[in-house]
């Protein structure tokens, strides 16, 4: 931005002219004053008047020409620092130069110039520096009285939209002196906004944090990027000051926030990846009017898909848990946000043959998004008639009564777990998969598959798990020092099913864009530093080994599945390799024999069969194909 281009540009204009005008008259005087010096001292050669003027004329321009070339007039007086006085000192070391040159002009004798060449630069670094020294003096100490009266020295962090938009509301609430922005643009360089100075790049973060005592820095970047986040947060952490940050774009959004609303960073804002673009049109042609059932619609992703949908304006909203307490909290949020919404909640388990059809039967959903599953991993390696009776029966209930009813979309919520699984609650997801496959080729419902890794602060998930860690001083656990996972946050989670949803035209398995893995390891420092402690010294990080059926690394594709792009940049398509399955439904049937009869070592029997891959845990140095 052009200085010309805001409100406040006839202010620093105003300044900056003060200053140029001050540092033409110190070099004025600073000639003087030398030449008088070498005169008293050296018995230098006064000149005339005429010849004093013109000498002064020549150095003056050369001089300016100097100021500006060294960049003097990038930095403020108010935080004139150490690299302020380097600038300082090579504008008075080349002033020699520019002397030399004006005595070579003026043919001015050698015992004239030689005091001239060191009298004058010393003369000019007082005259320009003690007055800078003086101001910054001052100021300090009008800071230093406002910082006794509580006031918080913040600083803000992006001179974008956002910053400027942030700095009259943190005005208007009061508790907020904003010091400055820092902003890496080099357009935006000694610009002011509303009387605020940009006065520096954000990598001179800690040293300014300290020269200015800062006590908050405001991260106002809504559209930053996770590795720009960590490397401010980082900067903040280095500079030991708080720090705080405006909500991103997907939660402006989303309406749920205004940008003048500060937050302290969450670890969702260092492993978010960009914002998600998504097809809104399609997204409310698919789904606005239509009779929508939710199962497992209190947990994580599947409220998240309630207060999604809620939004679109469906004809009528059914939500069905097993949890009491989850259902009541999803009916009480639904119900207070969207009091024009028709909906339902329905207390009962997907594994309940009568309940799946006197849900379906009575609601005649159009669309039905089945997250309800059991998902925690090492629990369920020991449960595994629980594990087969929720995920693969229960969604064989689902299914079916979807065939029967004639729903139209049936979309089924898997897991990046499903992929070569090596434990039973992958198994049972990947069965599940193969069933509603199967079903697609059955009958006139579309049957759609999205397959996803972990989601942030969801239930039961390792962010949580650390934090409790964390508020207890520690340790953190951490199976192993390698392990690395798939994350994205539970709001994309939930836009991009709706949109694979859209997408699909039956028998498709979406495998949502999970971005880089990322190291348990780093996850764990992170929320440590979040917390304000330092990993290995305030808060231990102990490595227990890996759990049984328990993988290094997860995949989103199986060995012998190709993928291909589809509409939407961050949902690909996996082209499923066909694979037989004979007596499939013999199989399903005696193992719902064998669940009736709690029979596990059945159970688990038929889930090898089914599924081969079981047990098989994949090299430790086997590597994850990334999507390109």
């Amino acid at each position: 931005m052009n200085l010309t281009q805001h409100r406040d540009a006839p202010h620093y204009s105003n300044i900056r002219t003060l200053v140029v005008l001050h540092d033409m008259l110190a070099a004025g005087l600073a000639w003087l004053a030398a030449r008088w010096l070498g005169n008293l001292l050296f018995s230098s050669a006064w000149p005339g008047p005429a010849g004093l003027v013109i000498e002064g004329l020549l150095l003056l321009s050369l001089q300016v020409l100097i100021y500006w070339r060294v960049g003097l007039y990038r930095g403020l007086w108010r935080f004139a620092s150490l690299p302020d006085l380097g600038n300082l000192l090579r504008a008075s070391l080349l002033g020699s130069v520019a002397i030399g040159a004006v005595c070579l002009m003026r043919e001015i004798p050698m015992a004239t110039v030689a005091p001239l060449l060191w009298l004058y630069p010393s003369i000019l670094l007082l005259a320009l520096g003690l007055p800078r020294l003086a101001f910054r003096t001052f100021k300090d100490m009008r800071t230093e009285v406002r910082w006794r009266r509580n006031s918080h020295r913040t600083l803000i962090v992006g001179a974008g939209s956002s910053g400027r938009m942030l700095l009259p509301e943190l005005k208007r609430r009061g508790g907020h002196d904003v010091v400055g922005f820092l902003d890496d643009s080099v357009s935006l360089r000694g610009d002011e906004f509303h009387g605020v100075p940009v006065i520096g790049t954000v990598d001179q973060l800690p040293r300014i944090t300290r020269e200015a005592v800062i006590d908050l820095v405001v991260i106002a970047i809504p559209s930053a990027s996770n590795d720009q986040m960590q490397r401010i947060v980082t900067l903040c952490e280095t500079a030991d000051v708080e720090f705080k940050t405006v909500p991103t774009l997907k939660e402006l959004g989303a309406s749920v926030s205004r940008v003048d609303d500060l937050k302290p960073v969450a670890i969702d804002d260092l492993l978010g990846r960009d914002p998600v673009s998504l097809d809104w049109d399609s997204i409310r042609s698919g789904l606005a009017g239509k009779r929508v059932l939710i199962t497992g619609g209190g947990g994580s992703i599947g409220a998240e898909l309630c207060r999604q949908i809620a939004r679109l304006d469906p004809a009528g909203l059914v939500v069905l848990d097993s949890s009491e307490y989850n259902l009541y909290r999803i009916d009480y949020t639904l119900r207070t946000e969207f009091q024009d919404l028709v909906m339902d909640s329905v207390l009962g388990d997907v594994c309940d043959s009568a309940t799946v059809e006197t849900v379906v039967s009575r609601h005649r959903p159009e669309v039905i998004f089945h997250a309800a599953a059991y998902k925690h991993l090492p629990m369920l390696q020991n449960q595994v008639r629980e594990a087969f009776r929720n995920n693969v029966l229960g969604t064989a209930r689902m299914a079916d009564a979807a065939i029967r009813h004639a729903v139209d979309t049936f979309v089924l919520i898997s897991t990046d777990k499903a992929v070569n699984p090596c434990n039973v609650m992958g198994a049972t997801k990947r069965v599940a998969e193969l069933y509603c496959q199967r079903a697609n080729h059955q009958s006139d419902t579309r049957f759609i598959t999205v397959r996803f890794g972990n989601v942030l602060n969801s239930t039961g998930s390792v962010v949580p798990l650390f934090n409790e860690q964390i508020r207890k001083g520690g340790p953190v656990t951490v199976t192993h020092p390698e392990i690395t996972r798939y994350f994205m946050t539970i709001a994309e989670a939930g836009q991009l099913i709706m949109q694979s949803a859209v997408l699909g035209q039956g028998g498709e398995v979406f495998v949502l864009d999970m971005g880089k893995p990322v190291p348990i390891r780093f996850l764990a420092e992170q929320l440590i530093r979040l917390a304000g402690k330092e990993p290995g010294q305030d808060i231990d990080i102990v490595y227990t080994g890996l759990r049984p059926g328990e993988k290094l690394f997860e995949e989103l594709f199986h060995e012998h599945e190709a993928y291909a792009n589809t509409a939407h940049q961050k949902i690909f398509l996996a082209r499923n390799v066909d694979r037989p399955l004979h007596e499939f439904d013999q199989y399903l049937q005696r193992a719902e024999r064998a669940v009736q009869h709690y029979d596990s070592v059945q159970i688990r029997k038929i889930l090898t069969v089914l599924i081969p891959e079981l047990g098989r845990v994949p090299p430790r140095d086997q590597k994850v194909v990334p999507l390109v």
